[in-house]
């Protein structure tokens, strides 16, 4: 039981301290942050996965379970984010001359 309520207490502290330090960040800094941050929620994967192969209760299976989608959800969306904001860098096309008439 002590060990439960360890893990719960390391998870809430987890979600505290992340959207303290997320909801210091300003607007502009989201984006480019976006490419940094995936390795940190490819780490959270790991440490998901790593909980469910110990789990041995309900709970710790839900709380695995959790954190994979949460940090799945992060990962997904910070490449979507960061091929957007590479696509704005890119030249566009040129338009095609028109034919001269003779």
């Amino acid at each position: 039981m002590t060990d439960l309520l360890t893990q719960i207490t390391i998870f809430v502290l987890a979600i505290l301290v992340g959207f303290e330090v997320i909801s210091k960040v300003p607007a502009t800094l989201h984006t480019p942050l976006m490419s940094g941050a995936n390795s940190i929620h490819g780490i959270v994967l790991v440490g998901g996965m790593i909980i469910a192969a110990g789990a041995d209760n309900p709970l710790s299976y839900t709380l695995a379970f959790v954190a994979m989608v949460f940090g799945a959800a992060n990962v997904v969306g910070g490449y979507v984010v960061t091929d957007r904001m590479l696509l704005m860098f890119k030249k566009k096309p040129a338009a095609p001359k028109p034919a001269a008439q003779a």
